[in-house]
C-alpha cells in the first residue's frame, strides 16, 4: 500500500522542501498551514507560500486556527491512518495527543544545529550570536519545544557576508535534497534518534522590531552581525533628527572617530574600540532602499554628524 505523508508548514523557508517532496514522488496527503492573514491595513488577504504552491501543485490543504482543543482536526488527521508527518516551521502549536496520530510520529526540520538555538528564530539568532556554522537538524517532534531526538545535522559555514535572507534560502534547499533520504529512512525503520544533550541547549526566541536599533558603542563586528541576521525583516535601524534609516548591507571600515561619528561623505560610522563600518546599502522611512552614492546626494547626514545624540 502506498505511504501516506501529511507536510505542515507556513513561510517561503518550507516551499522548497514541500516541493522536493513532491516532484519526488511522495505522497502528500494534505497540506497543514497558517490561515491567510490580512495586511496591515486590512485591504488585502495574504496566503502562506505553503498554500500558494499547494494551490498551484494541487495538493489539499487545511487552515484551521489551531490544533489546540481541535476535534475536527483531530479526527481528520487519525482517520488519514499517515505514515508520517513532515513538520517545516508550521508556526502553530502541535498537541502532544496529535503525535501519535501518523505510524512514524512527526517530524521537524529546524534550521539550526541542535541543541543551539531552538525556538522561533534560529537562523536569525546564529548570525547575531557570530557563529561560525549553522545547519538543518532533523528531530523527532515531542512536546517540549525543539528538545526531540535527532536523526541527522546538516551544517554549512557562515561568515561576515551571510543575511539571514541568504542563509535561510541555503538552509532551505539543503534540507530539500537531504530530506529525501531522512524520509526513506525512517519510513524503512532504519533511521537513528538521538537524544540532546539539553545542558548545552540555548533559546533563539521571536524577534522584537526594537532590537534592530543599533548602538555604536557596540563593537563593529557585532553591528554587521545585527544588520545581517535581521535582514529584510525587521531590519537594524539608527535614527536622525526624528527619521528612522535602516541599514540593509554594510562591511567593516578602518575609520577612527567619536562613538557614533560620521567619519564620511560615504557613510562610515564609528564604533567603539577604534572600529567603524561602512554602510553600503541605506532605506530611509517611507522610501525605497538607495545604494550609499545615491542616498548621501541627498541626505542631510552629512560626515562630522553625531548619530548617537541625534
Amino acid at each position: 500500500m502506498a505511504k501516506k505523508i501529511i507536510f505542515m508548514g507556513t513561510p517561503l523557508f518550507a516551499v522548497p522542501i514541500l516541493k522536493s517532496l513532491y516532484q519526488n514522488g511522495y505522497p502528500i496527503s494534505v497540506v497543514y498551514t497558517q490561515p491567510p492573514q490580512k495586511s496591515h491595513r486590512g485591504q488585502k488577504i495574504n496566503k502562506s507560500p505553503i498554500q500558494g504552491i499547494s494551490e498551484t501543485l494541487n495538493i489539499d490543504f487545511r487552515c484551521p486556527e489551531n490544533l489546540k482543543d481541535n476535534d475536527e482536526e483531530y479526527e481528520f488527521i487519525k482517520n488519514l491512518n499517515a505514515d508520517l508527518a513532515v513538520v517545516v516551521a508550521y508556526g502553530k502549536l502541535i498537541p502532544k495527543n496529535f503525535l501519535n496520530l501518523t505510524k512514524k510520529g512527526f517530524i521537524n526540520i529546524h534550521g539550526s544545529i541542535l541543541p543551539s538555538w531552538r525556538g522561533a528564530a534560529p537562523i536569525q539568532r546564529s548570525i547575531m550570536n557570530l557563529d561560525k556554522e549553522t545547519g538543518i537538524s532533523v528531530m523527532k517532534l515531542v512536546e517540549t519545544l525543539d528538545s526531540g531526538p535527532v536523526s541527522n545535522i546538516y551544517k554549512i559555514k557562515l561568515d561576515q557576508n551571510n543575511s539571514a535572507e541568504e542563509i535561510s534560502e541555503k538552509l532551505s534547499f539543503l534540507a530539500a535534497e537531504k530530506i529525501l533520504d531522512d524520509i526513506d529512512d525512517i519510513l524503512d525503520d532504519k533511521a537513528k534518534f538521538i537524544d540532546q544533550d539539553h545542558s548545552k541547549a540555548s533559546y533563539a526566541k521571536k524577534i522584537e522590531k526594537i532590537e534592530g536599533e543599533i548602538n555604536w558603542n557596540d563593537e563593529a563586528e557585532k553591528i554587521i552581525g545585527k544588520i545581517n541576521g535581521l535582514f529584510p525583516v525587521p531590519g537594524a535601524f539608527f535614527n536622525f533628527k526624528g527619521e528612522r534609516y535602516k541599514i540593509l548591507k554594510a562591511e567593516i571600515g578602518n575609520g577612527i572617530g567619536q562613538t557614533g561619528e560620521v567619519l564620511s561623505d560615504k557613510l562610515e560610522i564609528a564604533c567603539t574600540n577604534n572600529q567603524s563600518i561602512k554602510i553600503l546599502e541605506i532605506q530611509r522611512q517611507g522610501k525605497k532602499p538607495q545604494k550609499i552614492g545615491e542616498f548621501m546626494l541627498g541626505s542631510s547626514i552629512r560626515k562630522g554628524s553625531l548619530l548617537s545624540n541625534a
